[in-house]
């Protein structure tokens, strides 16, 4: 009984009768210029964070805005290293003795990504797009 017309099922005789399965196979829409502008801007502005927002930002809109895809991929790509390195560092600050100067490099990463990723997103929500001084391409 289970997956017959009167269970949410399609008929397997009708092949016409799926309607269960039809929004699987839509695609998403693709976004506007101001929603493709606005999640790349996001993606910079998110360093506050660390890498999450722009990597996040990059597996769900990268085939669905072109300036998006761009963007939080160049984004992620200038946060991970000094995410990486800011974990490490806020372990290290456990140390005794030593702990405080982790600590501080800690607070400078932070400074550093976020003050990177607010400039970054100022000109990306101008259309402009912004490629970071020093940055690793780690993903194509």
């Amino acid at each position: 009984m289970n997956g017959g017309p009167n269970n949410g099922g399609g008929n397997p005789r009708n092949p016409q009768d799926n309607s269960r399965f039809e929004a699987s196979a839509q695609q998403p829409r693709h976004l506007t210029p101001s929603e493709d502008r606005q999640w790349a801007t996001i993606a910079h502005f998110g360093s506050i964070l660390g890498c999450v927002p722009s990597g996040i930002i990059h597996y769900v809109f990268r085939d669905r805005g072109p300036f998006t895809a761009q963007e939080s991929k160049e984004a992620f790509n200038f946060t991970l290293p000094p995410t990486l390195l800011a974990i490490v560092a806020n372990l290290l600050s456990m140390i005794p003795i030593i702990g405080g100067f982790f600590a501080f490099i800690a607070v400078l990463l932070w400074l550093f990504l976020t003050i990177n990723g607010v400039i970054a997103g100022i000109e990306v929500n101008k259309g402009r797009p912004y490629r970071y001084r020093f940055n690793l391409r780690l993903i194509d």
